[in-house]
């Protein structure tokens, strides 16, 4: 099968993906659905080439408005860490958070853990997406948290819902690869 191009930088990470990341066999998703392909984007987002190439395109997508990048631990953690890190060496800081899955009652309390501050304009990251509620999780914990999420991108949106989802909260969302871009039918 002959995938379109994407752009230079956006083939560089599907190869990557579609190397390290895609998994073929039977597989249950987290919502039950039996597919015959699975993703493990930490694979990428793990690697050094790899969280190079996750930077070069989210900082390509990223409104310049952005002062931090973060989402639900642990699929948010590795992008927003690594590409803040590599933003940096170029001359962009953003400041990067995760969101934790309960809040904690001891030491720093709440879910926000890292350098998040009230009034940020937020990426909201995650590596891969199905339906989408792990993102709009963080979304809301951002902005309980009086921080303003501007913008949302993954690694790759397998499911096809996020759109929508995100086109009702009102915040832009653009994938970084999408399921088609990897040779395969959105939910499949």
């Amino acid at each position: 099968m002959t995938l379109p191009s994407l752009g230079s930088d956006r083939d560089a990470l599907r190869t990557h993906v579609l190397q390290h990341s895609l998994k073929t066999g039977e597989f249950v998703l987290k919502s039950g659905r039996q597919s015959s392909w699975f993703l493990d984007t930490k694979q990428t987002a793990c690697r050094p080439e790899g969280i190079l190439l996750v930077a070069n395109v989210a900082l390509s997508l990223f409104p310049k408005e952005v002062d931090a990048v973060g989402g639900l631990t642990m699929g948010s953690d590795p992008v927003a860490f690594g590409l803040c890190a590599i933003a940096a060496t170029r001359g962009r800081f953003m400041r990067s958070f995760s969101v934790r899955k309960e809040s904690k009652d001891h030491g720093v309390v709440g879910r926000i853990a890292g350098a998040l501050q009230p009034g940020d304009r937020v990426a909201i990251v995650e590596d891969t997406v199905t339906r989408g509620t792990s993102l709009f999780e963080a979304v809301d914990v951002v902005r309980q948290f009086g921080a303003e999420p501007i913008f949302i991108t993954v690694i790759v949106d397998r499911g096809g819902t996020c759109a929508e989802m995100a086109d009702q909260a009102g915040i832009p969302f653009v994938p970084m690869l999408t399921a088609p871009d990897l040779g395969y039918e959105f939910g499949s």
